[in-house]
This record gives structure tokens, C-alpha cells and sequence, in this order.
């Protein structure tokens, strides 16, 4: 698909993809409410500010084109790929793999072309390595296998299809439907022990809409779930995104002190936007591109940047999140910073410069909370147990 495409082609692909957004001429006043479509189908409504913004980080995104494709002309094609430093590498002094990486990791947060993404992450994120693991006609053989079969996974699927971003232009439609069914009930028989999640529902269209094709938004959904994220976030109790939202919230209370503290005066309990974050990847909360760019580094550095992004967003409200007086002022500044946050590098800036180094080791941290987790999810199992007997006695 890009091998037989020449550098111009892909640069003039991705503007081609890329529209300047002209809200109407009536619209001259920032609160004045204007809508139009973004790059992969969603309607996005802001005033004309926001849309000015939306023009700026187009641009941002065809002078990062420019980037990766001179990179490309000097470096190779897939120059990518040859980025994994080992420590015999670092004792013979051969550097150029170090450069490269150096250079990879600053590229990516600055974010991949979105005509590049799909081979970029399909490459980068493991799920070439994993697809190559097993017969080229596994996923066609699976899809055919699991065809007609009625499992509860598959029940809450098709009750989560019509309810999975409503009104897009090819999400919200028969053949939509029909793509993003197959995915998901190919990966809930794949891997029994998640079988199916509400939030993976997001995460698999926003992946098919990025990868284009079933089968490689299937190994990325894969390799995001058995790979990339924290293990369980996805299970039955949730206990890894348990153990995640104990982890941001220690994280929340050593990188932003003072905004704990007003937190927990209030009695905010961080799972009322967290829960959501963790497992939709911000797909729900933030706007596709500013999503995107999270995945960009997702894919790459691994699920520790989700804690750095939810972090950032408190971080960024700082100030009206001190002011808040109730738990429902608090909801209310963190749902209009997500959805307004149209530029990602405002978010990504906070995430990975203002915040600081990362000191905590996130490893450490989760199986330090898994104990405690894992003993709440338990107590609640017992408590709901002995209501259900209560009941039938």
C-alpha cells in the first residue's frame, strides 16, 4: 500500500487529507457554534476559535509530514524499525541505532502523518511480530469459525454496536456495524479471558477507522490488550483498572499536591473520569486527533502514558479545579477542558515537559496496589453474595 507510493504521493495524499476548516462567514463571534468534519469522519462543534486552532495543528501536522518524509529520503523507508537499542550495541560504541531512537521517541511525540500511522503503529507497536506468529489466514479462518455463534460477549456487542459514536459517517452504518462486530467478536474468542469489555467498542472502531482494513485493527487490538496495556484492565472485576486509577490517584497526590488535596476535601473520587479514560484510551473523552496523538506514543512507550495524560489534564485546570466547590464543578472543568482540547500539543506539552520526570517506578507502584485491590473486588463479590442469598432465602 505505501511501498508503491513515492514521497510526493504521500505528501500530497495527506494535505489532500487534510482541509483547511472555513466556518461560516455569520460566524464571526468566538460564541457563535459551528460544526464541521475532521479528518476521520467525526463532527466536531466549537466556536470559531476552536476551528482556528483546528487550521493551526493542520499545519503542524503537514510541516510533521515534511519531517518524517525527508527522514525517509536520507534515512530509508522503514529507518523506523532499526531503533532497538541493546547493550551489546551500547558496548561496541555503534550509535547509529541510539540516534535513531533518540530521534523516534521526539518524532512520535510530535506525532506520526496520519497517512504513515497505520504501517508506523502496525510496525512499532509489536502486532506485525505477532500476526507473523501464525498462518496468514487466521483471522479469515477465525471470523468464519466463531460465524453464527451466541455467546454473552457476543449479545453485549450487538447492544453496544448502535451505541458506538452514533452519526458517523461509516461507523454508524450497516457495513460499520458489520466490520466493527467481526473485530470484536474475533478478539472475544481469541482470548476467552476478556472475551468482551464495554470501552473495547471505541477503542476497535477508532483502531479500524486509523488501520483501515478488519484484520490489522484486529492485531492491533490484540497486541494493545496483551502487550501494551496493564494486565486485566479488561477482565471481569476490572482489577487492572482498579489498580490503575489507585496508581494515578497516588501519582495525582505527589505531581499535583495541592490539587489532591482540594480533591479529597471535596471527596472527588478520580474513577468519575478515570474510569472512562482507562478504558476507552481518552477515544470518548478527547477529539480523534488529540486521541491519536496519544496512541501515537502509546504504541511506542507503553500504557504509562496514559497516567502522564490523565495527569496532564488536571494539571492543565489547575487553577478552576481549586475553585471548585462541588464534585459536580470539578466533572464539569475536566469534561470541558477533554472535549475543547483540539490541540494535542497543549496536552502533550503538560504530559511530558511541565510535569517533570516521571521518578516513580509504575511497576513497582501497581503490584504495591494489587494486594488492596484485589481484597476490595473480594469483600465486594462477598457482600454481593450474601445480598443475593438474603434475597432467595
Amino acid at each position: 500500500m505505501f511501498g508503491t507510493q513515492s514521497k510526493r504521493d504521500l505528501s500530497l495524499e495527506i494535505q489532500s487529507q487534510i482541509p483547511i476548516l472555513r466556518p461560516s462567514i455569520h460566524a464571526r463571534r468566538a460564541n457563535i457554534t459551528v460544526k464541521f468534519q475532521d479528518l476521520y469522519g467525526f463532527t466536531v462543534e466549537g466556536n470559531v476559535d476552536d476551528a482556528n486552532i483546528l487550521n493551526e495543528v493542520r499545519e503542524k501536522v503537514r510541516e510533521q509530514g515534511r519531517v518524517w518524509w525527508a527522514l525517509e529520503a536520507s534515512k530509508g523507508a522503514n529507518w523506523y524499525l532499526q531503533t532497538h537499542v541493546t547493550s551489546a550495541i551500547k558496548s561496541s560504541l555503534k550509535f547509529s541505532a541510539l540516534v535513531n531512537a533518540i530521534t523516534l521517541k521526539k518524532l512520535i511525540r510530535k506525532g506520526i502523518p496520519p497517512v504513515l500511522r497505520p504501517k508506523v503503529w502496525f510496525s512499532l507497536s509489536g502486532a506485525a511480530k505477532k500476526k507473523s506468529t501464525v498462518p496468514d489466514s487466521y483471522y479469515n479462518d477465525l471470523i468464519i469459525a466463531v460465524e453464527g455463534k451466541v455467546t454473552p460477549a457476543t449479545k453485549q456487542i450487538d447492544h453496544d454496536l448502535p451505541r458506538t459514536f452514533p452519526g458517523h459517517p461509516w461507523l454508524d452504518t450497516p457495513e460499520g456495524h458489520a466490520s466493527l462486530r467481526r473485530v470484536l467478536v474475533g478478539y472475544s474468542f481469541r482470548d476467552s479471558d476478556v472475551g468482551y469489555c464495554q470501552g473495547l467498542n471505541y477503542v476497535a472502531a477508532l483502531l479500524l477507522l486509523v488501520m483501515k482494513t478488519e484484520e490489522d485493527a484486529f492485531w492491533m487490538l490484540a497486541v494493545l490488550l496483551e502487550n501494551v496495556l496493564v494486565n486485566d484492565c479488561y477482565s471481569n472485576n476490572l482489577s487492572g483498572c482498579h489498580v490503575e486509577q489507585r496508581v494515578f490517584k497516588d501519582l495525582l497526590k505527589k505531581k499535583c499536591p495541592s490539587i489532591h488535596a482540594h480533591l479529597e476535601a471535596l471527596e472527588f473520587d478520580v474513577s468519575l473520569v478515570a474510569t472512562e479514560w482507562f478504558l476507552c484510551l481518552f477515544s470518548k473523552s478527547l477529539p480523534s486527533e488529540t486521541t491519536l496523538r496519544v496512541w501515537d506514543v502509546l504504541f511506542y512507550e507503553g500504557a504509562q502514558v496514559l497516567l502522564n495524560m490523565a495527569l496532564a489534564i488536571f494539571k492543565m485546570k489547575e487553577d478552576e479545579l481549586l475553585m471548585a466547590n462541588h464534585v459536580g464543578d470539578v466533572i464539569n472543568v475536566i469534561q470541558n477542558t477533554t472535549h475543547h482540547l483540539f490541540d494535542p500539543d497543549d496536552l502533550l506539552t503538560v504530559a511530558f515537559d511541565k510535569l517533570g520526570f516521571m521518578s516513580t517506578n509504575i511497576s513497582k507502584e501497581r503490584k504495591k496496589q494489587e494486594p488492596a485491590v484485589m481484597a476490595e473486588l473480594d469483600q465486594r463479590l462477598r457482600r454481593l453474595n450474601s445480598s443475593n442469598s438474603d434475597e432467595n432465602s
